[in-house]
């Protein structure tokens, strides 16, 4: 089971967490001059990189605050942080 860090509560396992997707998707500027096919990729493309990923996690069994962190999707360590 993972630990993961929650910056308000400290480590918690996993199962207190829910999965909120890439950190730092910037939202379209002009939203209205997307087309079906720019909506799409916004929405559903995302990164899927061997090696350190940024996350969203929202602590729903705790203090119910989303926060971001840094994951290895090889070894699973996860930090607070991406690392330098």
């Amino acid at each position: 089971m993972l630990l993961i860090p929650c910056p308000w509560c400290g480590d918690r396992p996993e199962t207190e967490f829910r999965y909120g997707g890439q950190a730092r998707i910037a939202f379209p500027s002009d939203p209205e001059a997307l087309d079906d096919t720019a909506w799409a990729d916004y929405l559903f493309m995302r990164d899927n990189p061997k090696g350190w990923f940024e996350e969203r996690w929202v602590h729903t069994a705790g203090c119910r605050r989303w926060f971001n962190v840094a994951r290895h999707t090889v070894t699973y360590e996860i930090r607070p942080e991406i690392p330098s």
